[in-house]
């Protein structure tokens, strides 16, 4: 968490921000664990192309998230979420995302089942809103080298 804190600082001020409130234990956990885990993915893949994400790139991250929910609200019937499209951008780091999402929601479905409910979905949506971010924002911040690809895609 050190090195996440020294090479992407703007990133780590977002994860304490987001999960310096008070939030479900199990969000947390998962807030935690998945926001290095996708910073170190993208850091083994492009190493020293992986530049530190400044305040323009998170802000305009941000900016697209707020902006497909702002659609997504006024015409609920469009095909293609912003989920989808970062999905598109980083499919394995995304579906490495979804499988632990799925996980600590099926603690929920089994808690429901037996009448106790231990994981608050909202911050459990908050966390992957917030992840969402850190994806497009790490995917731009990695600078193109000569043999690149230019999708900048990671575990396909």
């Amino acid at each position: 968490f050190a090195r996440f804190e020294a090479t992407q600082p703007l990133v780590a001020e977002q994860v304490s921000r987001v999960l310096g409130r008070p939030l479900d234990e199990t969000a947390l956990a998962l807030g935690y664990f998945l926001t290095v885990s996708v910073w170190l993915a993208f850091d083994r893949m492009f190493g020293a192309r992986l530049l530190p994400v400044n305040v323009d790139a998170w802000h305009a991250a941000e900016a697209a998230l707020r902006l497909e929910e702002d659609l997504r609200a006024q015409h609920g019937d469009e095909p293609i979420e912003y989920d989808d499209i970062v999905c598109s951008l980083q499919p394995g780091v995304m579906q490495f995302v979804h499988e632990h999402v799925d996980a600590a929601l099926d603690v929920l479905s089994r808690s429901e089942a037996d009448g106790t409910i231990d994981v608050d979905v909202d911050d459990v949506h908050a966390v992957y809103r917030f992840l969402l971010t850190e994806v497009v924002a790490l995917s731009h911040a990695v600078a193109l080298g000569e043999r690149a690809n230019a999708s900048g895609e990671l575990l396909a």
